[in-house]
């Protein structure tokens, strides 16, 4: 019965998401997908979806507003055949939907919604939480920083800015360095309840960040040799933006980005009560349109409605593997084991020969993007764990094979 009120409700308001998402009886459906009785309880499987399209109704958060002139997004008159190969057989997008807990899946090319899709009772209006995909956002922000000359240098050491890191691992790290996850400190980030992310949130939580980042005080490379993920070098990043702007995340971002990309709803970061700082690694919410806005600015190296909003030789040293020193280009750079990923500042960058990069965050978020083809795709989920593979589905080999048909039908 409830599948077919969705088909009847779809047919009421043309949408394409008409199919049984997976696991609806385990992720609350029958409750109305309802939040988390608190942020600590967001990841049990009964609240994830609800907690992960409502963050800013169980925490602290600061807005962001949207344009006053929206970037418009054109939806086609009839939504494109989206087909993939995944394990040698043929599959449709909505497959895929049946196949992934994801909530979203929005393609879009030259500001054209090519298909669009929701899962679990998602729609578009709800702001979907980014996880580490709001890394990027950090990184835009240096490139506006620069080109206001708050910033002087991505040479320059974070203790020039953050005087109250100095003498600390982190203040003598170069901001280039942070960019691309290699400040060498010794920083295990593998999502366990004791791992060094868990330690360095417990203390910024009760501290605030400027303790949480003193207390990572062991090298175990050379600065800007070796990649090694850690969001505590996001949060030092956001520490340097606020010292150089005067101006808090949420404001510098909503000012120099959110509004001239042409954000259609507002957004928000979730903020600490410790020390009122945003939560820079991964704690923005938006529309899943407007992350779509997000990537076909990239897309289009930055330009939106004819408004170079991020300069364009700033995103190519972001996303241009060439531009990347050897051990951060894919097939080069080691990562869980395997060589595939490349990074540039805060950036997933893709193997092959066109310039094709990622936005990622945990649970199964991601914003892919082809600025040859001006093509994105949204994709937000609610994974099983921080890889989204712990169910069995391989949730992140399946999108990947998800992008390949989209870029394999689209790309110029």
């Amino acid at each position: 019965m409830k599948t077919l009120q969705r088909y009847a409700l779809c047919g009421l308001l043309a949408c394409s998401a008409a199919v049984a998402s997976p696991d609806e009886d385990l992720l609350g459906q029958k409750q109305g997908y309802p939040l988390a009785p608190s942020a600590a309880r967001i990841h049990e499987p009964a609240y994830i979806v609800g907690s992960f399209s409502g963050m800013d109704r169980l925490s602290p958060s600061c807005e962001l507003a949207p344009a006053d002139n929206p970037s418009p997004l054109r939806t086609a008159e009839k939504e494109a055949d989206i087909r993939y190969r995944f394990r040698n057989r043929d599959y449709t997008l909505a497959d895929y939907m049946q196949h992934q807990r994801a909530t979203a899946v929005l393609i879009v090319q030259d500001g054209v919604i090519l298909a669009e899709h929701y899962g679990y009772d998602r729609t578009q209006d709800m702001r979907m939480l980014s996880n580490s995909m709001a890394k990027t956002l950090v990184a835009l922000a240096f490139g506006k920083a620069l080109e206001d000359g708050s910033v002087h240098s991505l040479e320059d050491r974070v203790d020039q800015y953050v005087p109250g890191l100095a003498g600390t691992l982190y203040g003598a790290t170069r901001i280039v360095d942070l960019l691309r996850m290699a400040s060498g400190a010794k920083y295990v980030e593998d999502y366990t309840p004791t791992d060094d992310r868990a330690r360095f949130l417990k203390t910024a939580t009760k501290q605030g960040v400027l303790a949480a980042a003193a207390q990572v005080n062991e090298r175990a490379d050379p600065p800007g040799t070796r990649f090694n993920y850690a969001g505590a070098q996001t949060e030092v990043l956001a520490l340097v933006l606020k010292a150089a702007t005067q101006r808090s995340l949420c404001e510098f971002v909503d000012e120099k980005l959110w509004k001239p990309m042409g954000a259609q709803a507002k957004a928000t970061y979730l903020v600490r009560e410790s020390d009122g700082s945003a939560f820079a690694q991964g704690g923005f919410n938006a529309t899943a349109r407007d992350y779509a806005r997000l990537g076909s600015m990239l897309a289009n190296d930055g330009v939106v409605q004819g408004r170079q909003v991020v300069p364009r030789d700033f995103l190519l040293n972001m996303t241009d593997a060439l531009r990347q020193p050897d051990p951060f280009r894919p097939g080069q750079m080691l990562y869980h084991g395997n060589r595939y990923y490349g990074y540039g500042f805060q950036v997933w960058l893709l193997p092959g020969e066109a310039r094709r990069f990622v936005l990622l965050g945990i649970h199964g978020q991601a914003i892919y993007v082809d600025p040859q083809s001006k093509l994105t795709m949204v994709h937000l989920a609610v994974g099983q764990d921080a890889a989204g593979d712990a169910s069995g589905a391989h949730l992140g080999a399946e999108r990947e094979a998800l992008w390949r048909g989209v870029v394999e039908k689209f790309a110029r």
